[in-house]
């Protein structure tokens, strides 16, 4: 063996000598990606809606969605007509959803049961992110074009208000009081709503982070989780807008869940991993698990019952080696 190759094996023994570490501290965690499931279809993806209550998921992609059983991993229907569909806002009082057409600057509300349209309501220009608004019983649609939010009524299939932003929005979560607490991607911030005001009422700075995208709450703690795209994730306390820790995560990162039961918050990058962060208390936080996934994996949903992951993901095949085959990815612990 040459000088040359001997140096090269000695590095790769250290570095491998660095990794194991690190690879036993993920495998101790017990997350795992358990399951992958052939789904195909062509198009892009974003946000993954879990209904809890018919055990469905909800894909966004393109110009239709997805929705799967996901105990079996099996199609269940398909729902057309949703041109530049990012996301779904399950209401499930009256057995509805919605879902945010970002070509089209509309919503398409339709049957939770059936799966059949039943209107089509406009909104600002570019809506993405969208949620069911508990309290009020209206769903939150995000207009990423004209910085605001589109109250829209899902029983009456009527847009009733319109709230302004100071910034592109993203993901929005409620803390069932009245606040709604929204990322806004280009202001690094977080601005809150006050819901009976109908109006921004604050806007906290999100120190060292850059673009914000996924975010989710804690209610017990009173914390918010916002997800950065670089690599951070900033722990927030809603009575004072303090950031209270930040911690590093995958990069590319486009959703964040936090599981109440577990206490663990966990965010899909699109590198392909899932960061999982461990809360001890409201305000001390550490890195649980880093767990492998699939290039382009960006996007989750939490089963808060079994305490699974959804996400989804074009996985390379010798059949198709460059664009892939679109699967569904289950991880769980």
């Amino acid at each position: 063996m040459s000088l040359r190759n001997v140096r090269f094996v000695l590095i790769m023994m250290m570095l491998l000598f660095v990794a194991l570490p690190l690879l036993g501290a993920e495998t101790d965690s017990g997350f795992k990606l358990t399951r992958r499931v052939a789904i195909g279809g062509d198009g892009g993806w974003d946000y993954l809606t879990f209904d809890r209550e018919s055990r469905r998921l909800f894909v966004a992609r393109a110009n239709r969605i997805v929705v799967l059983d996901v105990d079996n991993g099996n199609i269940v229907g398909e729902i057309p007509g949703t041109n530049g569909v990012h996301g779904v806002a399950i209401v499930p009082a009256i057995g509805r959803a919605v879902a945010s057409n970002g070509k089209d600057d509309s919503v398409l509300i339709f049957d939770l049961k059936t799966l059949a349209p039943i209107a089509t309501v406009k909104t600002g220009v570019k809506p993405d992110a969208i949620f069911f608004e508990e309290l009020t019983g209206l769903v939150m649609v995000f207009n990423g074009k004209t910085d605001n939010v589109t109250l829209v009524d899902p029983g009456r299939a009527i847009a009733v208000s319109t709230i302004a932003l100071p910034g592109r929005p993203e993901t929005g979560v409620s803390d069932g009081k009245g606040r709604v607490f929204v990322n806004l991607e280009d202001k690094n911030s977080i601005a809150v709503i006050d819901m009976k005001l109908r109006k921004v009422v604050a806007t906290w700075a999100l120190d060292g982070c850059d673009e914000p995208t996924g975010l989710s709450y804690d209610s017990e703690s009173g914390r918010l989780f916002s997800g950065c795209h670089n690599s951070t994730l900033v722990v927030v306390d809603v009575n004072t807008g303090k950031n209270v820790q930040k911690l590093k995560i995958g990069g590319n990162v486009d959703a964040v869940a936090f599981d109440n039961q577990k206490k663990l918050v966990f965010t899909s990058n699109g590198e392909g991993n899932v960061s999982v962060i461990r809360q001890e208390s409201a305000d001390k936080y550490s890195s649980y698990a880093n767990v492998p996934t699939i290039s382009g994996a960006k996007t989750l949903a939490l089963d808060p019952d079994k305490h699974r992951l959804y996400s989804v993901a074009n996985m390379p095949s010798p059949e198709s080696p460059r664009k892939g085959t679109f699967h569904l990815l289950v991880i769980e612990q």
